[in-house]
Order: C-alpha cells, then structure tokens, then sequence
C-alpha cells in the first residue's frame, strides 16, 4: 500500500502537471536517454519536459543533440543502455512528459497515447490539427514517421552529421506511448557502447519543428560483421508518404543505402538540402520526414 506521503506527492504532480500549459511536444524515453532526469544539477524531475522542447533555425552547436536547453550536459547514469538486438526489436516510450511514462511515479500516469490518457474513442483531430496533445498531426496516418540512428562512437562530442547513420524508421509515430522499432543487422558497438539518436520532423501543424535526442546505446545477440557504409544526405522522391518499397526501389530519385539523420529548417548543419525542397512542397505542408517521401522505408 502506498505510503500518505507518496500519495501526498502523485496528488501534488498531477495537481501540478494540470495547471502547466498544454503545449508540450513529445520526446522519447528510456532510462538511456541524456537529459532524462531535467537540466538542474542534482535535481530528477519526474516530470521533465525538458527533452522535448522543439528545435527550429537554431546554429548547428545549439540543436545538435539538444544542446539549446543543455540536454547534452546531462548524460545517462553510469551502465544504462539502450540495448539493440541484432535482426531483433526494442520498445522506446513517446510522450509529452516523463509523467506520463514508466520512468515516474512506477507508472501510475502513463497512459496509452503520448498525454498519459487512454482516449477510449481513439486519437483524431477529425481534419484539424490536434492541439492536446501538441502532436503536429490530424490522425495516426498523418503522423510523419520517427527514427533511430546509431555512431559508432562511444563519445558524444565525437559524434558528427556524417558517422551517424539511421538504422529504424516507423512511420505513422509519435501517436501512442509503446513504439517498438526493429533492427538490422548491426555490427557490435566499442566496448564503451555506441552513441544512438532519436528524431523526427513534425508534419506542419505549426512550425516544421524538428526534435533529436541522444541514447547510449549497444548492439546485442548477435552482432553482424560488416561496418555501416557512410550515410547520404536523403533527397525527396516521392509525394506518396506511404509509397511502397517496390516503388522506393524503383524510384532513381530516392536515395538507396545508409542515410544521415534528418535536420531541416535550421541556421546551419541541415541534410536536407535548401533546393530540395521547392515552395510547392511547404505550401502543400509536405514536410520531408521518416517516411517514403525522403526514401525511408518502414522499419529496419
């Protein structure tokens, strides 16, 4: 049975978590993640949303791995990884707020979709963009696509635009909390572990944010032997966001092979060239992302 003081404490945060602005962007959790207890010194938030501040025309040092609100400066605790197996599958959660996940207060806010809440009646905007949650999205199908993306290096401030490699996009997320990615097959990382980063790019809704997260990560099973190609800038190739593989293959346009992580709509250090990306484009509010629209297929 749960101590007063415990009960005293939920009481308090879901007090507190109802008077804080609704206007919170999603981020992914695991116990791997920098900047997963806040940005104060000595201080685990469990209600952190720290991570998931949008990152919009900042200068490359400011939005890399989240460096704007210092994110960066706070790394995982000592053994925490985020364990990759090898032609397997591993289960990040997405939410608004590290309340509503199992990181805090041992589950007892989250929910089934990214605000903690169940919506027994589903997830839709109806044709308009969903606000609460501030999910960039109309429905599920508009949700623009998440990836993973793994350096084989074991330092973060040697990790760079051109050693980070995506290896799992699943599209039509962020919308529910459990998003489970598959994997390659991947090479084992160093010893000291690889460095891994979660991103994706809002489909309009508002500013074409766009959001990165750094995990520590490592390779587990059993690992490949042959080390991942250079990655490419991805281009656009296709207005169909759901286009099929056979179709990404087809496509000489799309980008075959290891591709960099997406960055679009900042000062410096973007992968998504300028003139790939003619006003026709953001006028019909197709944003590049995780999706066949860059090339991307689904899944590993």
């Amino acid at each position: 049975m749960d101590s007063p003081l415990r009960t005293l404490t939920m009481l308090a945060s879901i007090l507190f978590l109802l008077v804080r602005p609704a206007t919170a962007h999603v981020a992914a959790w695991h116990k791997s993640m920098w900047c997963l207890n806040g940005t104060t010194p000595g201080v685990d938030n469990p209600n952190n949303r720290e991570p998931g501040t949008p990152l919009y025309n900042l200068m490359y040092e400011d939005w890399w791995f989240h460096h704007i609100n210092k994110c960066d400066e706070f790394p995982p605790a000592e053994g925490d990884f985020l364990d990759l197996p090898a032609n397997g599958h591993f289960t990040i959660e997405h939410a608004t707020d590290r309340a509503f996940t199992s990181l805090s207060y041992d589950g007892g806010m989250a929910g089934v979709y990214i605000d903690g809440k169940d919506h027994l009646d589903g997830l839709d905007g109806e044709g308009e963009c969903i606000k609460v949650p501030n999910i960039h999205a109309q429905n599920e199908s508009m949700a623009a696509g998440t990836a993973f993306a793994i350096s084989y290096e074991s330092e973060l401030s040697k990790v760079n635009t051109d050693n980070l490699v995506v290896f799992t996009v699943l599209y039509n997320t962020p919308w529910r909390r459990l998003a489970t990615y598959e994997v390659p097959n991947l090479p084992a990382c160093p010893e000291e572990g690889c460095i891994c980063a979660w991103g994706w790019i809002a489909e309009g809704c508002g500013q074409p944010n766009m959001y990165m997260l750094g995990f520590r990560c490592r390779v587990t099973g059993e690992p490949g032997h042959l080390p991942l190609a250079a990655p490419q800038s991805p281009l656009y190739c296709t207005d169909d966001k759901a286009a099929s593989e056979s179709a990404l293959r087809k496509n000489p346009r799309c980008v075959k092979g290891a591709k960099k992580f997406l960055s679009w709509q900042q000062k410096s250090g973007n992968t998504v060239p300028e003139n790939e990306w003619a006003n026709k484009h953001t006028a019909l509010l197709q944003f590049p992302g995780y999706n066949a629209r860059m090339g991307f297929r689904n899944g590993a």
